[in-house]
């Protein structure tokens, strides 16, 4: 599928990935679960379409991280209506296909309230694999629209 000798991913496979940006929001437990939803996506569930950054690279302006998101679909995560991933991946010419925040999935399943911040309890961990379904959603509906 793309792969060149060695494991490495063609300029092609890495282009056509979606990107999936999470918030940095440490210390926040939105921000803790929008960052495991995100990996759940990019190492599990759909490791061969996505790819992620360090937000905090692209907002202090590193080009290589610039690079990899300019001109490519992304969703972003954000874990408060700040909504720093959103607006740091305009910024840095990344297409938003969907902006997600933790809180609207939080609204949906109230009994799902986390009560740990820098590690997830059982309520946390599962908010984070329901947002990633619906990010894993949202990503085979970019796909099938491309």
């Amino acid at each position: 599928m793309g792969r060149s000798i060695g494991g490495q991913i063609s300029m092609a496979e890495q282009k056509s990935r979606i990107m999936i940006i999470p918030c940095s929001g440490i210390g926040k437990a939105f921000g803790t679960i929008g960052r495991e939803a995100a990996y759940i996506v990019v190492d599990e569930t759909r490791p061969e379409t996505t790819d992620t950054i360090c937000l905090s690279a692209l907002v202090m302006g590193d080009e290589e991280t610039k690079a990899r998101v300019q001109g490519r679909a992304c969703i972003t995560i954000d874990g408060c209506p700040i909504g720093c991933a959103r607006k740091n991946t305009e910024l840095a010419g990344g297409a938003v296909a969907r902006a997600l925040r933790v809180v609207d999935t939080y609204k949906q399943h109230h009994e799902l309230k986390p009560q740990t911040v820098t590690e997830l309890d059982e309520a946390g961990r599962r908010l984070a694999e329901i947002l990633a379904q619906q990010i894993a959603d949202e990503v085979d509906r970019i796909q099938e629209a491309q």
